[in-house]
């Protein structure tokens, strides 16, 4: 079922899917991205730092709270016309291989555009979250929607 501007009503809230970080995750990151630092591709480095082993790239972490939060739900397909940006992100703990993560989100701000009728602009609080229940990062998004369909 689509969500279209006008059914995200202040304080609507949902929590995602849940995804395992795995090796093989960080390593197409890594590879993808050119980010091939130590600390996420090298044991031997990551054994000597604070976290005693790698941990993901946290760009991987906010890349797969971007994915659970809409391709898995499937509710914004239709609606959304433009991610818009981030604002305040924290990285507030290390995403360790093996670890799952599900996103805990809300309509935080919303306002029709003053300039387009037919959308509106909606800001969306996210906490992403560990199996252990632990705050690994958090921040806001904001989100371009159609009002309705228009086809």
């Amino acid at each position: 079922m689509t969500l279209w501007f006008d059914d995200l009503t202040m304080g609507r809230a949902w929590r995602s899917p849940s995804r395992t970080v795995t090796e093989a995750d960080v390593g197409a990151f890594a590879g993808l991205t050119g980010d091939r630092f130590p600390l996420h591709t090298s044991e031997e480095f990551a054994r000597n730092m604070p976290y005693g082993t790698r941990i993901a790239h946290g760009l991987l972490g906010l890349s797969f709270a971007h994915g659970l939060m809409w391709a898995r739900t499937g509710e914004l397909d239709e609606s959304v016309i433009a991610f818009l940006g981030i604002d305040d992100w924290r990285f507030s703990a290390p995403i360790h291989f093996g670890d799952t993560l599900h996103v805990d989100y809300r309509v935080a701000d919303r306002r029709a555009s003053s300039s387009r009728p037919d959308r509106g602009i909606v800001e969306f609080e996210v906490r992403v979250v560990n199996q252990d229940g632990a705050l690994i990062q958090h921040g806001r998004k904001t989100m371009l929607l159609a009002r309705e369909r228009t086809s």
